[in-house]
């Protein structure tokens, strides 16, 4: 007969404090999402999975709840889906259930999405990547659901741009240009700023699955900033690329007020009290630090505030 070895996971702490998030990081899951007429695409996902943990539990059992948790990931995507955060939802419904002293469960995932697109002047075919960014958070009033990307970018600074833009004014009046010829070519010619990669984080949250497309929140978010870029880029692309930069310079603050108004013209659909996150990272060329900023708001703050009401 077997020794019946204790729980110890279900004993009382010697603290008795409780615990928002235990959990496992790391689980790498296949996941097949669906398309109109077209093959699913299959995404290397991983995935976190949480659960709230009572002040009097000591632990959250990993050994079992990791069971758990890789069954509850296998039956959510074992089925394929037209919707990622639905997998999320899914998941973190199920484990909510199976988890009689939690209050809550949140499920997160990340995956790379590549599209395919067309170089801007040279028309070739190539691939971008987008990061997929989908969680969802069960508790018994609900379950809201997370949908997003982030997408990487190119800025330029108006500040330095600016100060090129002075200097190039100054040589040409030492050449006897008259101003409004000055004006004219300033007007034609972006002068030259310090350009740097940018990365735009976009997504949307509302009870149940948002109503958005995963496309076009990752059209809204690299639109968001001076210009795209492209893995595959011949001599007529680059020249492109640099001048609709140079043509739109954006300071971090810019790029997250340009996303601002894109969820606003492009989401007319979505609930008022859904929250939009908005995130600009900037790797600077000319300095060791980076830029950031950030906007968390809902849809109804961020109707209000584009539309001037």
């Amino acid at each position: 007969m077997s020794q019946q070895l204790p729980d110890v996971q279900a004993s009382r702490p010697d603290v008795a404090v409780g615990l928002n998030r235990v959990g496992v990081t790391g689980v790498e899951k296949l996941v097949k999402i669906d398309r109109e007429e077209q093959r699913p695409i299959v995404l290397m996902a991983e995935f976190e999975v949480y659960v709230d943990l009572p002040s009097w539990r000591k632990g959250a059992d990993m050994s079992r709840n990791m069971e758990v948790i890789d069954e509850t990931l296998e039956a959510a995507v074992s089925q394929s889906t037209y919707r990622v955060e639905d997998v999320c939802g899914d998941a973190a419904e199920r484990l909510l259930e199976k988890h009689d002293y939690t209050t809550k469960a949140e499920v997160r995932m990340e995956a790379e999405y590549v599209t395919r697109e067309q170089t801007p002047a040279s028309g070739m075919q190539t691939q971008s990547t987008a990061d997929i960014i989908a969680s969802a958070t069960a508790t018994e009033d609900g379950t809201r659901e997370e949908i997003g990307a982030r997408v990487t970018g190119m800025t330029v600074c108006p500040c330095s741009q600016g100060m090129s833009a002075s200097r190039a004014r100054e040589t040409l009046r030492g050449l006897d240009v008259d101003d409004e010829t000055i004006d004219e070519f300033l007007a034609e010619v972006p002068q030259a700023g310090h350009s740097q990669r940018g990365h735009a984080t976009l997504t949307v949250e509302s009870e149940g699955s948002p109503d958005v497309d995963l496309n076009d929140i990752i059209r809204v978010a690299r639109d968001s900033m001076s210009a795209r870029i492209y893995n595959l880029a011949k001599r007529p692309d680059e020249d492109h690329m640099t001048f609709e930069a140079h043509a739109d310079a954006k300071f971090v603050e810019d790029c997250v007020r340009a996303m601002a108004e894109g969820v606003v013209d492009e989401f007319s659909g979505l609930p008022e009290d859904a929250v939009v996150t908005m995130k600009q990272s900037n790797d600077e060329s000319i300095h060791q630090h980076n830029a950031h900023a950030e906007r968390v708001a809902t849809v109804a703050e961020l109707e209000g505030e584009v539309n001037g009401d």
